[in-house]
């Protein structure tokens, strides 16, 4: 069974490749629409020619998302979940054509992660190929905004995944081969600072100073961090004044807190809020707001039997798997807020996301899209993973 389709996907590799370089070339910014929407076209073509049907959800200032569908012979649901964004503005890909250096192919997007989304096309067609479609649906979810902040696809993400017994994250296996099994939550605060502007030289007695009392929360918010037990606090910004001869009135810090747990992050924002009341420079008042940003992804029981059965293919496979995990966060933290079991890092090896650097290794790509087609035939078939739609 494996080895057919390690035999299929090898005779594949070279239009895989072919049609990573067309992909690489296609820039596909967050930000700019019509470049996404080209990627989109792309694989709403691709998939329709192996037999899925593709429903698109168009946006008016972003890419359009596509959720492809396709119908098997067994009784579990399975999603491949990945998006067409990338953080590189138009002309990256021009600028940086992809290139392949001994087992290194680099470019804008490979691992970030347009080799992902290419590798859950070609599991699909290895499945269909080879008639080893034992599960009752697969779907392909694409969205196109993952990369940012003002995300309109969280709710098709959140609707979509509660059709499906299991999802599988396209994003790039870890540089060491690891898959993802656990994710951090985030939230994201944002701390005013008021105060009262008087002259620095002549009276700057009656001046309240707004960077001064932040600077005292600054320290205070610092001194949460507990990275032994995975809780990571960090003020990336910070704002105020005007001239320095005005003790400033206004200031202002942006900061996030990250958790593997829910409690994690309802506590620690309680530590937070605590803090602003208070009043490190008499006259100075705060204003403090949050807004969750992920929830965490922990690893449920669900989870570890997935990670179980990728670690088991693995092996048969030839090469050894592992769970990890990590502080970054990704759509599948939504999946696991649904409760859907989801394994992430299911793309190629890979690294560097972001980067001039970023690359994927070939010799992986054979053997991780077999492990993802393998993972999608055996969730199918396997009934205590199946759930009531």
């Amino acid at each position: 069974m494996s080895n057919a389709i390690i035999t299929y996907l090898q005779e594949q590799l070279p239009h895989f490749l072919a049609d990573l370089q067309q992909l690489v070339s296609l820039d596909s910014y967050s930000y700019d629409r019509e470049d996404v929407n080209q990627v989109v076209d792309w694989v709403e073509k691709r998939v329709q020619s192996i037999g899925f049907l593709v429903q698109r959800f168009p946006n008016a200032d972003a890419g359009d998302d596509l959720l492809a569908t396709r119908r098997g012979t067994g009784q579990g649901r399975v999603l491949l979940l990945g998006h067409s964004d990338t953080v590189f503005p138009r002309g990256t890909t021009a600028a940086r054509p992809m290139r392949i250096e001994g087992d290194a192919i680099l470019g804008p997007g490979t691992a970030d992660m347009k080799s992902g989304y290419l590798a859950g096309i070609y599991a699909a067609q290895a499945l269909t190929a080879l008639g080893m479609d034992s599960y009752d649906q697969l779907g392909l979810l694409i969205v196109s905004d993952e990369e940012i902040d003002e995300r309109h696809a969280v709710p098709l993400i959140r609707r979509v995944c509660r059709d499906y017994d299991a999802v599988l994250t396209l994003e790039a296996a870890r540089a060491n081969g690891d898959i993802v099994t656990t994710r951090k939550g985030v939230y994201a605060f944002q701390a005013e600072a008021f105060g009262k502007a008087a002259h620095s030289g002549v009276e700057p007695e009656k001046g309240r100073n707004a960077i001064v009392a932040l600077a005292h929360m600054i320290i205070q918010i610092n001194q949460l961090n507990d990275l032994e037990n995975g809780i990571s606090l960090n003020v990336g910004v910070i704002e105020g004044g005007r001239l320095r001869n005005i003790v400033p009135d206004y200031a202002r810090i942006r900061f996030e807190m990250r958790a593997f747990t829910q409690e994690d992050l309802d506590r620690v924002t309680r530590q937070i809020m605590a803090l602003f009341e208070q009043q490190p420079v008499p006259g100075v008042t705060f204003q403090v707001t949050y807004e969750p940003g992920m929830p965490p992804m922990p690893r449920t029981p669900a989870i570890a039997q997935l990670e179980a059965m990728a670690i088991h293919i693995a092996d048969e496979l030839g090469f050894p798997l592992k769970g990890a995990k990590t502080g970054g966060v990704a759509d599948a933290n939504y999946v696991a807020a649904e409760g859907i079991p989801v394994l992430d890092g299911l793309g190629p090896i890979g690294g560097l996301d972001h980067g001039p650097d970023e690359y994927i290794l070939k010799d992986s790509i054979v053997p991780r899209t077999a492990l993802l087609a393998r993972l999608i035939q055996s969730i199918g078939a396997d009934s205590s993973l199946h759930r009531s739609h």
